[in-house]
């Protein structure tokens, strides 16, 4: 074992030549596989190993403490503390966790990262953003994947973009390559989904904002992050404000069914479809304003929204 200590230059070199360098009768299944390195870049210490055999399971591991940084390809993990299981192939990190690439950052204060499929689980107070998309989430547990380019989002998940909010139990959001950024095409919400949106038509009072609800959720977005559509099932809700054709308000409109369904056109809602137990009701101008009107559950949480440097 290594003792314990701050290191030197030579020091730092030698570990990060032994995560570089699969050690002898390791699989390919290991964070150091040829194909793609996982780089010790910086920590403070460093302690070298094996697990206990009342763990279950004998396996060398390498800790590291203090400003620690590693890089994967274009993949930077940086924490306070972490531990490297080349045969698990898994990364166990702890404190100030930050994870991102190119253009997605995750932070939290717990998490695993899997090298070889590029997966990590973070946990505690999880946020999360896509930086060239303006989208910005929190939740308190959180999977995403960097191959699929997905980001799962559990336990009070809420997530902003671009004007709109979404929450739920469960938040999948799923990111393409558009001129070689990262954007939002789709987004699912399971369970207590709600969608909220400020009204950008309305330019005097107090801002309004269009909502819809469910048990289930999906948005889908174009290459502008325009919406082309959401899909609200089972206990489906729908308040948004209405304008003639000079964009001069004329109300409100509550639409609730099984399922509901509202196709956009260049971001600008063009047709409502709503299946099973369908109800509308319309609202008078003099009640647009009226929070009474507000689907149950409405709530603006732009104070929530955590800030990143």
């Amino acid at each position: 074992m290594m003792g314990k200590g701050r290191l030197t230059i030579s020091a730092i070199a030698c570990f990060v030549a032994l995560l570089a360098v699969r050690a002898p009768g390791l699989t390919d299944n290991t964070a150091s596989a040829e194909k793609k390195k996982t780089i010790l870049e910086h920590a403070d210490t460093i302690e070298g190993g094996e697990t206990p055999e009342s763990s279950g399971k004998v396996e060398p591991y390498r800790s590291v403490n203090g400003n620690v940084l590693m890089r994967q390809g274009n993949v930077t993990l940086q924490c306070d503390h972490a531990i490297d299981y080349p045969e698990s192939a898994k990364i166990t990190l702890e404190g100030n966790i930050v994870i991102k690439d190119n253009t997605v950052e995750s932070y939290g204060d717990h998490g695993i990262y899997y090298p070889d499929e590029e997966v990590g689980e973070l946990a505690g107070n999880v946020r999360g953003r896509v930086i060239k998309d303006s989208l910005v989430a929190k939740s308190k547990k959180s999977v995403f994947n960097l191959k699929t380019n997905e980001l799962w989002l559990y336990d009070n998940a809420i997530a902003w973009h671009q004007g709109r909010q979404l929450s739920g139990d469960i938040i999948r959001l799923h990111m393409k390559e558009v001129e070689g950024r990262k954007k939002v095409d789709e987004i699912q919400v399971h369970g207590h989904a709600f969608f909220a949106a400020r009204d950008t038509l309305s330019s005097a009072g107090k801002p309004l904002y269009d909502q819809m609800s469910g048990d289930h959720m999906l948005v889908t977005l174009d290459d502008r992050s325009r919406l082309t559509g959401v899909t609200v099932t089972s206990k489906a809700k729908s308040l948004y404000h209405i304008y003639d054709e000079k964009n001069q308000p004329s109300g409100a409109n509550f639409t609730s069914g099984d399922v509901l369904r509202m196709f956009f056109n260049q971001g600008k809602l063009s047709r409502i479809l709503v299946t099973g137990s369908s109800l509308g009701k319309q609202y008078p101008n003099n009640l647009r304003e009226d929070k009474g009107i507000n689907l149950p559950s409405f709530q603006w949480r732009e104070n929530e929204k955590p800030l990143f440097r």
